[in-house]
C-alpha cells in the first residue's frame, strides 16, 4: 500500500470550493422554506450510530458501511442513511409527542463504494419523514411536497415516477411460479436492464397473456387510465396495492400535482423496508434520480413503536448538477490601510460590518493581495485618503 499524496482525499470523498458550498446552502434553504410552510419540524441525529441498531434497520449491505469500535467495544457505523436514524428518534426522544411527526434534516450520509468513477461514499440528503399517519393523503402530501421542492430549485423539465412495491411483486407471483424467477426479474429491473429482463421473459416460456402483462410493466403511464388493463387480474393482492395506488393519485390528482407525475411499476427500492408507494424524481438528461422515497410502515416495529410512516430524500450531487441556479457573490469592501491608518480601519471596518456588509482588511505592504473590482470587491486604499481603487 502506497503512502497517499498530500492533496489526496480517500476514495469517493470530495471537497466543496466555495461556489459549490454557496449553491448548496441556497438549494438547502430553498426546500427548507417549503418543509417548514408544510408544517415540518428540523431535527438532527448523530453522524454515528450503533451497527446493532440503526446500522441493521437502515438495510444497508454491510459492505457498504463504514464500522468502527467504541471504547467500550460496541461496533459502530457512520449513518449509511438518515430514514432509520429518524425512526430510532422518533421511537424514543419524541415517543410523547402528538402524531403525526412531521420531521425534516439536511444530513451526510455515508456508504462505502466500489471503486467506481462518480459514485461518491459521502453525500448530503435534504429530507422529510412523516409519522404517524397511514392514509393515502399522508402519501400525496410527501409526494407533493417533493415537487414543490424541485419546483424551488428551479429544475426544469422533471418527472417524480410512481411505484408500488406490493402491486409489482403480486403481479410478479400471479404470473410467475417461480419465487427465483421473480428475484431474477426484480434485479434486471433495480438495475434497469430492460435488455435482460425481455430475454428473461421469452426463456421462462410464459403464455402469451403472461408475457403481456409482465412486458407492459416497462412502459410508463402518464396517467390513471392507461392502468385498467392491471384491473382485470385476479388477484386479491393486485387489487389492494391497485386500490392503495389509485387513491394516492386522485389525492394528488386533487392538488393539480399529476402532470408532474408518471406511473412507473419498474421502480424497484434499493432499501428492502419499503412496503407500499415509492417514488422517484428525474430531471431531463439525468442518469441518476433526484429523489427517492416512499412509504415504510415496518421499520418503526424494529424501535419498539409500530407506526406507519412515509418520506422522501433529495440528492444533493444531482441538484447541484441540475439546478440552473447561480448564487450571486455579494459585494465585498477590502480596506487597504498603512500602519499611521490601522485605527481607523479597524473602526471603519466595524461600522459597515454592523451596516451588514462584508469587509476585509489589509496592509498596503501585503504584496501577495490579489483582489481587484474584477472579483466583486471594491478596494478602498485609506492610504490615499479612502480614494476607491482597482
Amino acid at each position: 500500500m502506497t503512502k497517499p499524496r498530500t492533496f489526496e482525499k480517500p476514495t469517493g470523498f470530495r471537497d466543496f470550493p466555495p461556489l459549490l458550498v454557496r449553491k448548496k446552502r441556497m438549494i438547502q434553504e430553498l426546500v427548507q422554506i417549503q418543509f417548514e410552510r408544510w408544517g415540518y419540524q428540523e431535527v438532527y441525529t448523530p453522524s454515528l450510530e450503533f451497527y446493532d441498531t440503526v446500522g441493521f434497520a437502515s438495510a444497508i449491505e454491510e459492505s457498504k458501511m463504514f464500522k468502527l469500535i467504541d471504547r467500550e467495544g460496541s461496533t459502530l457505523v457512520l449513518r449509511p442513511d438518515q430514514t432509520a436514524p429518524i425512526a430510532r428518534l422518533a421511537a424514543s426522544v419524541l415517543k410523547d409527542e402528538p402524531l403525526p411527526l412531521r420531521l425534516f434534516y439536511h444530513a451526510n450520509v455515508f456508504r462505502s463504494q466500489e471503486f467506481e468513477a462518480g459514485r461518491n461514499a459521502e453525500f448530503f440528503q435534504s429530507g422529510v419523514e412523516l409519522i404517524g399517519d397511514s392514509h393515502a393523503e399522508a402519501d400525496a402530501e410527501v409526494i407533493a411536497l417533493a415537487v414543490e421542492a424541485l419546483r424551488a430549485c428551479q429544475i426544469p423539465h422533471f418527472k417524480i415516477a410512481l411505484g408500488h412495491v406490493s402491486l409489482l411483486d403480486a403481479l410478479l407471483r400471479e404470473h410467475l411460479p417461480d419465487e427465483t424467477w421473480i428475484s431474477l426479474l426484480k434485479e434486471d429491473l433495480g438495475n434497469r436492464d430492460v435488455v435482460q429482463f425481455c430475454q428473461r421473459l421469452d426463456q421462462f416460456q410464459l403464455d402469451e397473456g403472461s408475457k403481456k402483462v409482465l412486458h407492459s410493466l416497462l412502459r410508463p403511464k402518464q396517467d390513471w387510465k392507461s392502468m385498467e388493463a392491471f384491473k382485470r387480474s385476479k388477484s386479491p393482492e393486485v387489487q389492494e396495492a391497485l386500490q392503495q395506488l389509485e387513491e394516492i393519485w386522485h389525492c394528488l390528482d386533487d392538488g393539480e400535482v399529476t402532470p408532474f407525475l408518471s406511473i412507473d411499476l419498474c421502480l424497484v427500492g434499493r432499501l428492502h423496508y419499503y412496503t407500499g408507494v415509492y417514488f422517484e424524481g428525474f430531471a431531463d438528461q439525468q442518469g441518476f434520480p433526484l429523489l427517492s422515497g416512499g412509504r415504510y410502515d415496518h421499520l418503526m416495529d424494529f424501535f419498539g413503536r409500530p407506526l406507519p410512516a412515509t418520506g422522501f430524500a433529495l440528492k444533493m450531487d444531482p441538484l447541484l448538477e441540475s439546478s440552473p441556479l447561480n448564487p450571486k457573490d455579494k459585494e465585498r469592501t477590502l480596506l487597504l490601510y498603512d500602519l499611521l491608518q490601522r485605527k481607523e480601519a479597524i473602526h471603519m471596518a466595524q461600522q459597515l460590518r454592523e451596516q451588514g456588509q462584508i469587509v476585509m482588511m489589509c496592509s498596503v505592504h501585503d504584496t501577495s493581495v490579489g483582489f481587484s473590482q474584477r472579483d466583486g470587491v471594491c478596494v478602498v486604499d485609506l492610504t490615499q485618503g479612502g480614494q476607491e481603487c482597482r
